[in-house]
């Protein structure tokens, strides 16, 4: 079989099974690497397929050097899934283990993208929500949404807690005077998380002001909600928040805060960017960010330890600008 029979064969096999999206990327990926092993003297019109090397695979990564490195592993991973439908319809005998080191060895992996959030953005949203005892409210139970608000956001932003696990908190999990709590986060392991003064104050507030929904509810006090929701739907229930609800709260603080056009880029998870680099601007210390915010991988807590613009600005100036 030719090279471009056998390539179109493929290109087939794909067209059935994967999207039309993907589909189409993988034909470009293929057309690339015909293009390659013409460029190499391999006309697929004319050179039957065992005469295809593995090592064609460097020609591929070579020649993606001045693309993406998206593009160049997702073009790559085309050629890859060429050679393995190669072997799997016995068509031909390439070694797939021989491709997969060369391919680890010279292709450049996809860079991750820093955590985008907006420091200066996310401090307006927290002092605003620092100051919401002291909105007015119409109804007690909107007076209970602004404390707890206020509580929520303070703490997603000192404790680094996730979404989820600052909406599945209970009362007994606090422990006030080591100000820390024994959370149960990903992979089902729990950890102790630390809360700062103004997170225990925020808390303390909101608790003291629901002591009386929370005295009628008739259970035990350590096993109520954190964070309970103050709406028609609860009536006189202490019912715990869901991540929907703690997602809501963010959104609708925000645009309160800063406008409507920052809703939906600010997230929950924001406040936990916000925590990590926060940690890393005061210390410095990458291993007690990592501990801190529950890493698993120190190399999720390298995402975090970027400068912002200006501080480049300014340590470049400093180097560079200083007076005769």
């Amino acid at each position: 079989m030719l090279i471009i029979d056998a390539a179109n064969h493929y290109l087939e096999s794909v067209k059935l099974s994967r999207s039309k999206n993907t589909a189409r990327t993988y034909k470009n990926g293929i057309s690339f690497f015909m293009d390659v092993l013409r460029d190499h003297q391999f006309s697929p019109e004319s050179t039957q397929i065992e005469n295809i090397d593995e090592a064609s695979i460097l020609w591929l990564a070579d020649a993606l050097k001045d693309h993406a490195p998206t593009t160049e592993r997702l073009y790559i991973t085309s050629a890859i899934g060429f050679f393995e439908h190669l072997l799997a319809e016995n068509i031909a005998s390439p070694n797939m283990l021989r491709i997969e080191k060369l391919v680890k060895m010279n292709a450049r992996k996809v860079g991750q993208r820093l955590p985008q959030f907006e420091r200066e953005a996310i401090e307006s949203v927290l002092d605003y929500a620092n100051r919401l005892h002291t909105v007015g409210y119409a109804t007690d139970e909107e007076y209970l949404r602004n404390l707890r608000d206020r509580a929520f956001l303070i703490i997603l932003a000192d404790t680094g807690l996730r979404v989820h696990e600052a909406c599945g908190l209970r009362r007994n999990q606090i422990d006030w005077s080591e100000s820390r709590a024994l959370v149960t986060g990903k992979g089902d392991k729990q950890a102790v998380v630390r809360f700062s003064t103004r997170s225990l104050e925020a808390l303390k507030a909101y608790i003291a002001a629901r002591g009386t929904l929370d005295g009628k509810s008739g259970k035990a006090l350590g096993s109520l909600p954190l964070f309970a929701r103050h709406d028609k739907g609860a009536g006189k229930k202490i019912k715990p928040i869901t991540t929907t609800t703690g997602r809501n709260i963010v959104n609708q603080r925000v645009a309160e805060a800063i406008g409507s056009s920052k809703v939906g880029l600010i997230t929950p998870h924001s406040f936990r960017h916000y925590f990590v680099t926060t940690v890393l601007r005061a210390s410095g210390n990458l291993k007690l960010a990592q501990e801190l915010a529950r890493h698993t991988n120190i190399a999720v807590t390298q995402r975090y330890a970027h400068l912002s613009n200006d501080e480049l600005d300014k340590g470049y100036h400093d180097i560079f600008e200083k007076p005769a």
